[in-house]
């Protein structure tokens, strides 16, 4: 789903006339409301259930695809959009936990692999099918599509997962927490996007000090939305989430760069752009079940560290494209890119799952998530604020394809120095035990 819309980005510009930083709105909405759901979710999948949370986000996901396929203007998509981030979020802060309970510890790096090599052929099948559905049925048919899959996926949760009857958790459900949480870190990531004007700067001011208050409320109740303590000394699951924070929040805005750098300044097809672009999750599928189950036999930070490392240098490489740049160099990029995704992502996620105690995976698996997709929506604000920097609100014509470069390089410099600060943190980190707690 994510990759597909961002090859079909430009034909939603076209249809709804809109600039590249509303686009770019349309992949942060889902982005934005993920982040803000994934915590709370993952708390009531503790209270009342993995399984039951994992199935209402498949329902909710489906009818808001539904809704995204008939959108009448670019409001109505974001909307949608919004709501699928909120289905998304019931699934993806429970799907861990769901893996990771019912496999011994010495093996959760393989299984941890296999999962995010499943995650990555999906990312490898969206440009390809995407850019297909958009070229020769129009980007509407990429929503409408996942209506029947989530029938189908509805059906096999019903019937084939068996998890848990009820939640493993007790307490009761912090609304309060999760509503302030979810307000402030809209707000954060909101004012981020527009911190070129002074609405922008207060709207991230006033989100910053909500987490704040967040976080210190959170450490004052009974039954908090995110338990504080699980970061006090615990160096391996607090390093290893904000590696997970600075990773993906160097390497989410590439592919939105990239679609629009292949179809506006190589002038590709959608389909043309989304072969491409398929190098990147094609490698990472590769490297993924190899890394994670290397993640087994050895401390999963060193594994993780050279990703980063490799991720870093795609990400300088890209930095030096633009309309001359031959298509090797961009192919070069994306397999650095690929291979150091490859080897950071199951590992890391393996070191935050083997940092807290059973009783904990489901709250260590939505915090994953929440650092994923809080650093995905920061790549997406540094891309955005570059980009009305350098172009303005205006959409990428021949007339702007020289600021669009300047924008790109800047963008591309900037998160390749973002990644090659966090390997600093990623390496130091500390060991884990396999036995699931942390090691010293």
């Amino acid at each position: 789903m994510g990759s597909a819309v961002t090859v079909a980005l430009p034909g939603m510009g076209a249809e709804f006339g809109v600039s590249a930083v509303v686009l770019g709105w349309i992949t942060t909405a889902f982005l934005l409301a993920s982040a803000a759901f994934l915590l709370p979710m993952g708390r009531l999948a503790d209270l009342k259930g993995r399984k039951k949370v994992f199935l209402a986000g498949v329902i909710v996901f489906g009818a808001a695809s539904a809704l995204a396929g008939l959108a009448p203007r670019a409001g109505w998509l974001i909307a949608a959009r919004v709501l699928q981030g909120a289905g998304g979020a019931m699934m993806f802060g429970t799907n861990i936990a769901i893996l990771v309970s019912v496999f011994p510890p010495e093996e959760r790096g393989r299984v941890l692999g296999i999962n995010t090599a499943a995650v990555y052929i999906g990312l490898s099948l969206g440009p390809f099918v995407g850019g297909l559905l958009t070229q020769h049925l129009g980007w509407r048919s990429i929503f409408l599509m996942n209506v029947p899959i989530a029938i189908l996926l509805g059906w096999l949760v019903v019937s084939r997962l068996k998890v848990e009857p009820s939640g493993t958790g007790g307490g009761a459900f912090d609304l309060a927490g999760s509503l302030v949480y979810g307000v402030s870190l809209v707000s954060f990531i909101g004012g981020m996007t527009r911190l070129g004007s002074s609405a922008g700067a207060a709207l991230a001011t006033a989100g910053a000090l909500g987490l704040a208050l967040f976080i210190a409320w959170e450490s004052r109740i009974a039954h908090p939305v995110l338990d504080v303590r699980l970061f006090r000394g615990n160096r391996p699951f607090l390093l290893s989430n904000g590696a997970a924070l600075v990773n993906y929040s160097a390497t989410a805005g590439s592919a939105f760069l990239l679609s629009l750098y292949l179809q506006y300044l190589k002038g590709m097809s959608p389909r043309g752009a989304g072969t491409v672009m398929l190098v990147q999750p094609v490698v990472q599928a590769v490297i993924s079940p190899w890394a994670g189950r290397l993640s087994d036999r050895i401390q999963p930070r060193y594994v993780a560290s050279l990703g980063m490392v490799l991720t870093s240098a795609g990400l300088f490489t890209l930095a030096w494209l633009d309309d001359t740049t031959p298509l090797p160099v961009v192919v070069a990029g994306l397999v650095l890119l690929g291979t150091g995704f490859g080897l950071f992502s199951s590992p890391n996620t393996n070191a935050i799952m083997s940092s807290v105690r059973r009783q904990q995976l489901g709250v260590a698996s939505a915090m994953a998530g929440t650092m994923r997709m809080t650093g995905q929506m920061l790549s997406m604000g540094v891309v955005m604020v570059v980009i009305s920097v350098f172009m303005g609100q205006g959409a990428v014509t021949p007339e702007l394809h020289g600021p669009f470069i300047g924008a790109l390089r800047v963008s591309y410099c900037l998160l390749g120095a973002i990644c090659a600060a966090g390997v600093v943190m990623s390496f130091s980190r500390g060991d884990v035990r396999r036995s699931g707690m942390p090691s010293g």
